[in-house]
């Protein structure tokens, strides 16, 4: 919701689909929102996150992944949650 939709306004054929091919491989998505919900919020109200960060951030967590690919930079809150690796997308 937050990339794709962008890009496909935006006209941004390449780029609309890479998420397209990217997005087709995936094989376990998060869906258990309510959780992901509850988390977001006790973790957002921890480290200071944007509504849309800190989805990403506990769904990332409710699957047990180990890191979380962002293009949000070094200086963004989202790099400052600990319970799990943030890397951003162009280091």
């Amino acid at each position: 919701m937050e990339v794709s939709p962008k890009a496909v306004f935006n006209k941004q054929t390449e780029e609309a689909q890479f998420y397209e091919e990217f997005f087709s491989d995936v094989t376990y998505w998060a869906s258990d929102l309510a959780h992901i919900v509850q988390e977001a919020y006790q973790i957002a109200s921890q480290y200071g996150l944007a509504a849309m960060d800190v989805l990403h951030v506990a769904a990332a967590l409710s699957v047990g992944a180990e890191e979380l690919v962002t293009t949000e930079k070094r200086t963004k809150p989202m790099h400052r949650v600990t319970s799990i690796n943030v890397v951003f997308i162009f280091d």
